[in-house]
């Protein structure tokens, strides 16, 4: 792993977790209308949410994952993990949103979880061995 394959997830980090500002604050200009997309409980206010803390939280896996391996020698398994937690982090919001719009979708949710269950596999393989 090199040192530009883990700077891009540091940019990736930041890039998201800004998104994860900026879509909390469209979600808050309406939050206070208990009807909109369907009321609080709503399977499609759900999904939006979900949508907006993935942006933090695949921030911050990302930043983790930079600070996992900026100092580590490079190894054969650090440039796949950052593709699969880039890919993860960029696929879940939009599969949140698409099961927003549709639960035909559903079946999505497969690109993300196992992008990132790779990332992990890929990223504890650098480390570990």
């Amino acid at each position: 792993m090199n040192l530009a394959g883990s700077q891009l997830n540091l940019v990736f980090a930041w890039i998201w977790i800004l998104a994860g500002f900026l879509s909390g604050m469209v979600l808050g200009l309406k939050f206070h209308d208990e009807n909109w997309m369907g009321g609080y409980a709503s399977f499609k206010r759900r999904m939006h949410r979900l949508a907006h803390i993935s942006f933090f939280g695949l921030g911050a896996i990302n930043l983790f994952f930079h600070l996992t391996l900026k100092d580590a020698a490079a190894g054969p398994y650090g440039s796949w993990a950052s593709i699969a937690f880039i890919l993860g982090g960029i696929t879940m919001p939009l599969c949140c949103w698409l099961m927003a719009a549709s639960k035909k979708f559903q079946s999505l949710f497969a690109v993300p979880v196992l992008s990132l269950v790779s990332g992990a596999i890929l990223t504890i393989l650098e480390v570990a061995l």
